[in-house]
């Protein structure tokens, strides 16, 4: 297994300088791993935020993948490969992020609705002066009842 690790920004300015010497696709249990060869050292894709090895389920995503970086020739190693191993996984955290995008949407739809009935509320409006004059009288009239 190489110990140097690269991750997609990295790839694909090597991919683009033409810095890459060979490419490899290892079969691991649970998916499929990109390896390239650049100046005789060994490098492994890895997923940028985490720094894990970054599988690919199918073979034809990572195929693309390849494709869209100008990778157009690879060798497949598939010993490591068990599709026993192939597992759906769920990202709780996205989860949480869609939902408190949606209940975030849903909030901004009512409170434009609310900001729209306001607007169209044929209510005589009272102008901000006239309302501070009214309330300093009440205030007064209040203050006037205490003492």
């Amino acid at each position: 297994m190489p110990t140097h690790h690269v991750d997609h920004s990295n790839l694909s300015q090597m991919a683009g300088s033409g810095r890459i010497d060979a490419t490899h696709i290892v079969g691991q249990p649970g998916g499929w791993a990109v390896q390239v060869s650049i100046n005789d050292q060994e490098h492994i894709l890895t997923a940028q935020r985490s720094g894990n090895v970054r599988l690919f389920k199918k073979l034809e995503t990572l195929v693309s993948y390849l494709q869209g970086l100008g990778i157009e020739y690879f060798k497949v190693d598939t010993s490591g490969y068990d599709p026993k191993m192939l597992k759906t996984y769920q990202r709780p955290d996205r989860a949480q992020a869609l939902k408190l995008a949606h209940e975030a949407a849903a909030y901004e739809t009512w409170f434009n609705a609310q900001v729209e009935a306001s607007l169209q509320d044929p209510t005589p409006v009272v102008e901000d002066d006239e309302a501070r004059r009214l309330f300093a009288a009440r205030r007064a009239a209040l203050k006037a009842r205490s003492h």
